[in-house]
């Protein structure tokens, strides 16, 4: 599993000298190029869709951006705007899970005209249910070509439950499993279990951020990130219990 780890300063890819993730809003401001090894680029969706309940800008500025940064290091993906389907991102926009489905796929649709194919856009698949991410995945149709590194989104809240976000990616390679999967917000107890790793080909994560600001240290600081990320990589992941079970 390759891990990004994300930041909040784009000058600090430099010194973490590993790859990451960093969101378009930390970008849209700045002028100079940043130096970076290999990194994704994030649409800033949770910011977009969970705070102002929906994009302000029309695609084209996302691709823009894209554009833009794609001469930075070694951009592995640009990541499609895609609409959350957590119960309070619902709330906030007032739509269903299948209407953010729909706009995900739009969306994605958009972008792909707009963004130059130099840039491999990531699609994302969205649903709250093991069975609505199987069925977006439908819905995507030939757009999502055999062996494609898609997103699964909306799994980030399910970290204290590894199970859970397990049945999803299960879920979505039981449709899909050509599929290379790739889990947003991942966190160390998501990260730590076999059967979450197994199934995907990335994730990333911010989880070092908040666990220094919890423990009263800088929540901004780059050496918690590169520590945070060294301890993902030296993991070997968790048996499962089934493994538990056949080695009985």
């Amino acid at each position: 599993m390759i891990f990004y780890v994300g930041l909040h300063q784009p000058s600090d890819a430099a010194r973490v000298a590993r790859p990451c993730m960093v969101s378009v809003n930390r970008l849209r401001g700045r002028r100079s190029d940043f130096a970076v090894g290999r990194w994704l680029l994030d649409s800033g969706a949770f910011t977009e869709v969970a705070i102002h309940g929906g994009y302000r800008d029309g695609p084209e500025v996302y691709a823009r951006q894209a554009a833009r940064w794609a001469g930075c290091g070694a951009l592995d993906a640009a990541v499609s705007q895609d609409y959350m389907c957590e119960p309070f991102v619902l709330a906030r926009t007032g739509l269903s899970v299948a209407a953010h489905q729909a706009l995900t796929i739009a969306r994605y649709d958009a972008l792909r005209l707009l963004v130059p194919p130099s840039i491999y856009l990531m699609p994302v698949l969205q649903g709250y249910l093991p069975e609505q991410y199987a069925a977006h995945a439908a819905a995507y149709g030939a757009r999502l070509r055999p062996g494609m590194w898609t997103g699964a989104g909306s799994v980030c809240k399910r970290n204290g439950r590894p199970g859970d976000m397990a049945a999803v990616l299960r879920a979505i390679k039981a449709a899909r499993p050509d599929l290379r999967l790739h889990a947003f917000g991942a966190k160390l107890t998501a990260l730590h279990s076999a059967d979450v790793r197994e199934l995907l080909h990335s994730a990333d994560s911010m989880a070092w951020s908040y666990s220094a600001r919890k423990q009263g240290r800088d929540a901004n600081d780059w050496r918690e990130a590169a520590a945070f990320a060294s301890r993902i990589d030296g993991w070997r992941p968790a048996r499962s219990p089934m493994e538990d079970l056949w080695s009985n």
